[in-house]
């Protein structure tokens, strides 16, 4: 058996959500929204279905959805894409993340990881021959600082992977995040392997910035998309690859061994989606952020201590700071089994030295399921405390 594979342990993501399926207990933990996203969507895909060719779609995307794609860029971020040659769909934003590191890591080059990470990052760096180094943010800002890239960079550094906004510290990098980050890619002519998988969940106003328009990145930024958290439909699995015709020939090979392609009928859906008003993803980021806030004023009402999230479906408690002296990994599984509420403890998306002390919440939920989970949540803490 593959040793990387065989040492991994099973995600903490189907042991909670297995648990709260077991338990009957309400689900904070895993990221998925409760509806089923916009019908004009799921009709477009289903007429798709019955209407269209369901053989396979060329290698890099359905002309129709790269066009969609480098449009839709276009008029959000003021990126300038190719869709002939810089755009490729992909079976998701993980299979993108796996071929931008497949194509660019040779066995023995280093690959900075920026940590709290998406757990999928680690072992596909390892099973590219890749070495892991990390630079680790720190709450309740999870600012990037010139210390950590220092330490984290060195003459062997071949990329560098980061995510923004944040799964998941919920934390949006800002102009000078980014520019600090790709003054160390061109210094040591690295690459920038840019995840922006929730770049239209932002909050209060703020604005996602993709590393794409950072100075000295646009030849050396891989941008990954997903239309599964544009749309709120994760199940969906179309991610997008952005880069240089350069970087994209070679990535395109990856993705070529990967999948080859991805299913027509929901290509065509997304293309659709691709091209609604700002007005839809702006009311779909209002609600969002209703839930947050709901959430957030409802723990704090408990006694929790919340910590700010600036964008994705996620927000964390503080278990330290509310009363709760157990690691964040016993405070989920005894919350799941004593309480009936599933959280994610955030230590399962480090890989050195983790926090231990902070649990992650989806609050991607219908009101009631958050109210609930407030309850279950409060009763854990009496518990617990």
């Amino acid at each position: 058996m593959n040793r990387i594979y065989a040492s991994l342990p099973d995600t903490i993501f189907d042991v909670m959500s297995g648990l709260a399926r077991e338990l009957g207990a309400i689900n904070l933990g895993q990221g998925f929204p409760e509806d089923d996203g916009p019908l004009d969507l799921r009709e477009a895909a289903a007429r798709a279905l019955i209407e269209c060719s369901n053989q396979y779609p060329p290698m890099r995307g359905l002309p129709e959805t790269r066009e969609a794609v480098a449009a839709h860029y276009n008029t959000h971020q003021n990126l300038d894409l190719d869709w002939l040659t810089e755009v490729t769909v992909t079976s998701g934003a993980t299979e993108a993340i796996a071929a931008a590191l497949f194509g660019v890591i040779n066995p023995g080059d280093e690959v900075v990881l920026i940590e709290p990470a998406y757990d999928a990052y680690a072992p596909l760096v390892a099973r590219a021959g890749g070495i892991v180094r990390y630079v680790r943010l720190e709450p309740p800002d999870w600012r990037v600082t010139e210390d950590a890239l220092k330490a984290a960079f060195s003459d062997k550094t071949r990329a560098v992977v980061l995510n923004t906004p944040n799964n998941p510290a919920g934390a949006l990098m800002n102009e000078h995040d980014l520019e600090l980050i790709a003054k160390y890619c061109v210094a040591h002519d690295a690459i920038a392997i840019s995840d922006e998988v929730w770049e239209h969940v932002v909050f209060d106003g703020d604005r996602h910035i993709s590393m794409l328009a950072a100075p000295g990145m646009r030849a050396r930024t891989i941008k990954i998309g997903s239309a599964g958290k544009m749309f709120q439909m994760t199940g969906w699995k179309i991610g997008f690859l952005c880069a240089t015709p350069e970087l994209s020939s070679v990535l395109v090979k990856a993705h070529q061994f990967l999948t080859y392609a991805t299913p027509p009928n929901l290509q065509r859906a997304v293309a659709v989606g691709l091209q609604k008003p700002l007005s839809f993803f702006l009311e779909s980021r209002t609600a969002l952020q209703r839930a947050r806030d709901r959430l957030t004023a409802a723990l704090t009402h408990e006694g929790f201590v919340v910590l700010p999230s600036k964008g994705t479906y996620f927000l964390n408690i503080d278990l330290a700071a509310s009363g709760i002296d157990l690691s964040d990994r016993e405070f989920a599984l005894r919350a799941v089994k004593e309480a009936s509420v599933a959280t994610i403890p955030l230590s399962a998306f480090y890989g050195s030295a983790p926090k231990t002390q902070l649990a992650r919440l989806c609050f991607a939920k219908r009101d009631e399921t958050l109210d609930r989970g407030v309850e279950a949540l409060a009763k854990a803490r009496r518990l617990m405390a």
